[in-house]
């Protein structure tokens, strides 16, 4: 698999980084919107990160220029991002590629906030890269796609909480990447060769990380259960 950025795994660090500066559109707490960037940078959390005395986003820029990396698209987890995951699918001579940390326990259901509370954080975070440069519509299509392909992939996986199937967790948060340039895909729906690729990889990325977050749930469930016995 030829990758379109290099991976950086050093806790509490997940790190993409790309050759040349990318288009990125996402809801990313610090650089939000549509940005050019070279790093998308995960950041692992606990509590004690993240004061209540300190507005989130102070607490995340004061992490993020700790180490160096003001300049990225951060995302913020407290999923182990050593338990991340990528896939990569060409159509037609368009190649995504998605990564993704996922954590699901504190899944939602879209319309229904669950008042059940949440004892291990978790949330979905994804970059997904297509090849080939897009348009600002292309752009918010494609953001769409990969919410379309996260929650199937979470669906189809049934997962529960409080007894209800969640379609995802309060606080994923998604990136989409594409080369700058004018000549690009106008449009990406599920039709264009664009859609199909980012769909596939998104949902087999997910799909994965959801099945890994499921046995790392149910082992810490029967340890956390034996150790109250």
């Amino acid at each position: 698999m030829s990758l379109p950025f290099q991976i950086a795994c050093r806790p509490p660090h997940l790190v993409a980084s790309f050759d040349a500066p990318q288009r990125m559109l996402s809801w990313s707490l610090t650089r939000p919107g549509f940005q050019v960037a070279r790093r998308v940078a995960w950041l692992e959390v606990r509590n004690a990160d993240l004061p209540a005395s300190e507005d989130p986003i102070d607490s995340l820029n004061r992490l993020m220029a700790d180490a160096d990396l003001v300049d990225a698209i951060s995302l913020i987890t407290s999923r182990d991002i050593t338990r991340h995951h990528l896939a990569q699918s060409e159509v037609e001579g368009v190649t995504a590629t998605a990564l993704a940390t996922v954590g699901l326990s504190n899944g939602e259901r879209v319309g229904q906030r669950l008042s059940e509370p949440v004892w291990l954080p978790g949330t979905i975070n994804i970059l997904l890269h297509v090849s080939c440069p897009l348009s600002e519509a292309a752009f918010i299509e494609t953001l769409s796609i990969v919410t379309q392909a996260r929650t199937a992939a979470v669906l189809d996986a049934q997962v529960s909480r409080a007894e209800v199937v969640v379609t995802g967790t309060g606080t994923d948060c998604i990136v989409v990447a594409a080369p700058q340039g004018a000549d690009g895909a106008r449009f990406a729906g599920l039709h264009t060769a664009v859609g199909e690729a980012a769909g596939d990889a998104v949902y087999r990325t997910v799909r994965e990380g959801v099945a890994v977050w499921q046995r790392d749930f149910a082992l810490l469930t029967r340890q956390q259960a034996s150790a109250a016995e």
